[in-house]
């Protein structure tokens, strides 16, 4: 579990480096740049933990929030580096959203949610720091476009929450959960795989 701790900060740092280029893309100042950083990082966590009638684990745990500094920083002085990273930055934001699921998942089912509650706070977890960021930024949030986003969120939940009732190994069952979000993900965008429109 101290891994999954690491691994989780590692993820908040760069859903907070995703803001803050967002941010900075459309000539926001500093502070703008800050606020976008943290509320992209830790905007899905919170609404999870407000579900679950717990504190947002930011508020007692510090480390968070140097997490989030520490990679509006990055964003601010690397800008031009960032850029040219831009595949190594999909990529972690594919991992991100993948360990963000898993812990969204496990920490719903150690508070006693219901499977299908678990499964949907896991994907908020994961995708709704994103869905602020693009709404406070006046732009279409990802999970409205065509792009297999929260779905691949929404699949990695799914086999977390189906393997843990079956008694797999923790380790054995997160690995699994995350690659499958991250396989998702990246083939999605590689082959431009789309759901189908409704209506229309």
């Amino acid at each position: 579990m101290e891994l999954l701790y690491y691994i989780d900060l590692l993820g908040t740092m760069v859903f907070a480096i995703s803001g803050a280029m967002a941010a900075m893309r459309q000539n926001i100042d500093l502070f703008g740049a800050v606020f976008t950083g943290f509320v992209t990082a830790i905007g899905g966590g919170s609404l999870r933990d407000i579900f679950l009638d717990l504190r947002p684990v930011w508020v007692d745990d510090g480390n968070y929030l140097l997490a989030i500094l520490t990679g509006v920083l990055i964003a601010v002085l690397s800008q031009g580096v960032l850029r040219r990273l831009s595949r190594t930055l999909f990529l972690f934001d594919a991992l991100g959203i993948g360990f963000f699921t898993v812990v969204g998942v496990q920490k719903s089912l150690a508070y006693d949610s219901s499977a299908i509650a678990a499964v949907v706070l896991g994907m908020f977890s994961a995708v709704m720091g994103g869905v602020t960021r693009d709404t406070l930024l006046n732009e279409t949030p990802l999970i409205f476009r065509r792009e297999i986003y929260a779905t691949a969120c929404l699949l990695g939940a799914i086999l977390f929450a189906t393997l843990d009732s079956f008694g797999v190994s923790y380790n054995l069952n997160a690995s699994l959960s995350v690659i499958t979000v991250v396989v998702i993900r990246v083939v999605a965008v590689r082959y431009r795989l789309v759901l189908p429109i409704v209506g229309g």
